[in-house]
């Protein structure tokens, strides 16, 4: 329309009545297009608190597959009142495709009152404002408390209350003086919505419901509250806790005979635990089958030893024995020489007849005696008669020679059996 009245105060100057006349053909045209632009219908503010968001609906049929953008401005309404200033709108959201404009950014008063407006945007085309009146402390909600907690406090309950917030997280109570809770509690086997709910009203942030009913669980839930617009916010989720009270004394002995026993059986696993213990340490240093004293000699001895000891599963038994060969048991003959290779006695000495017999052997078999002469070698084994013997001992004479076993070794190839029960030295 600023385009048509510019052509109507320029058509007196230079320009011909035909192109005037075309000119304003044109304008008639785009006022039309821009009166077919349908407007925003059906404005609402969606609030909690301080947080306000302007919502909107729009035909969409009519864009006929443009896309549509929309413009919100706002201003305070004491401003609409002056004659005297130029109205100046601010810009909330400009040319957005969305059907809504968040305003909580833009911190709006709680106490004041604004107008909004929004428009349609089509092609370039617009279409009419529509204005919308908002008062945040008559028409934004308040919201639920931001927080609720319980706590015994003896045999009741102590409910704690923090504040809804704000924008810039302070409390509502900057805003609503006189804000207050409503407390609803029941005992959790009932259903909230009957009779025996109870409601206690109170703009304290701690309170303790009275009255309840010991070893009961109890939920609770709150809502905020305003009068002056009559306010009120939903109400917060259940909480629910169990009371207190006095134990009785069968509860208490119960007690004391749980902790009885479970002292039993700690002190109980852990005697048994030390025994085990005693028993695998004695089992294992100080073994109840001992060795013989001769293979403890063996097993102490120092690796370069020559003396035999045990072997281990891992040595080398090739390295640490000897081949042994097992022989039979030798046995010595001892022979007496005949009398014609006896030497003839020397003059002038008397027949001994003392002489020494040998030990009878275990057996009863007669004299096991050893004899011997100076120059003979010959041996024979002596009668096992009484007879034989005397005549052998009046025979010989002549000067008397010990013969031991242990001078006769070197000519014998088994080893020498060292005992000294069958040796004896005889004299003849």
């Amino acid at each position: 329309m600023k385009n048509c009245q510019h052509v109507e105060e320029i058509s007196t100057s230079t320009m011909s009545a035909a192109v005037i006349t075309g000119l304003l053909l044109l304008c008639l045209h785009t006022s039309a297009a821009g009166a077919e632009v349908a407007a925003p219908h059906n404005l609402a503010m969606v609030t909690v608190n301080t947080n306000y968001v302007l919502t909107w609906g729009w035909d969409q049929s009519a864009a006929e597959g443009h896309s549509v953008t929309f413009t919100t401005q706002y201003v305070a309404k004491y401003k609409l009142r002056s004659t005297k200033k130029k109205v100046t709108w601010s810009m909330a959201c400009e040319e957005k495709p969305d059907r809504s404009c968040d305003l909580t950014e833009f911190d709006l008063h709680y106490l004041g009152i604004y107008v909004l407006r929004v428009r349609a945007n089509l092609n370039g085309n617009h279409s009419d404002w529509v204005q919308k009146e908002f008062c945040p402390d008559k028409e934004a909600a308040l919201g639920p408390p931001r927080k609720v907690t319980l706590a015994l406090a003896g045999y009741d309950l102590d409910v704690n209350i923090s504040d809804p917030l704000t924008r810039n997280n302070s409390s509502m109570r900057e805003e609503v003086e006189k804000l207050y809770y409503h407390i609803v509690y029941w005992d959790s086997s009932t259903d909230p919505q009957a009779s025996d709910a109870q409601l206690v009203s109170s703009s304290a942030n701690l309170v303790t419901l009275p009255h309840l009913k010991p070893w009961t669980l109890y939920c609770v839930m709150v809502q905020t509250r305003s009068d002056f617009y009559n306010k009120s916010s939903s109400f917060t989720s259940p909480q629910c806790m169990k009371t207190e009270g006095a134990i009785p004394w069968w509860q208490i002995f119960l007690y004391f005979l749980a902790s009885l026993l479970v002292c039993f059986l700690l002190v109980l696993v852990a005697v048994f635990g030390l025994y085990r213990t005693y028993k695998t340490i004695k089992s294992t240093f100080c073994p109840t089958n001992q060795l013989p004293p001769l293979f403890k000699t063996y097993i102490c001895d120092s690796p370069g030893s020559d003396i035999p000891r045990l072997l281990t599963p891992d040595s080398e038994s090739e390295l640490l024995c000897d081949k042994v060969i097992i022989c039979p048991e030798p046995v010595l003959e001892i022979h007496n020489p005949p009398p014609e290779a006896l030497p003839s006695p020397t003059s002038g000495l008397e027949p001994d007849s003392s002489g020494r017999h040998s030990r009878q052997d275990s057996s009863g078999s007669g004299d096991s005696g050893v004899y011997s002469t100076g120059g003979s070698s010959g041996l024979r084994q002596p009668s096992s008669t009484q007879s034989s013997s005397g005549a052998v001992e009046n025979s010989w004479q002549g000067d008397l020679e010990q013969v031991k076993m242990k001078d006769m070794a070197p000519g014998l190839k088994s080893p020498l059996l060292i005992t000294d029960e069958g040796i004896v030295d005889m004299c003849v």
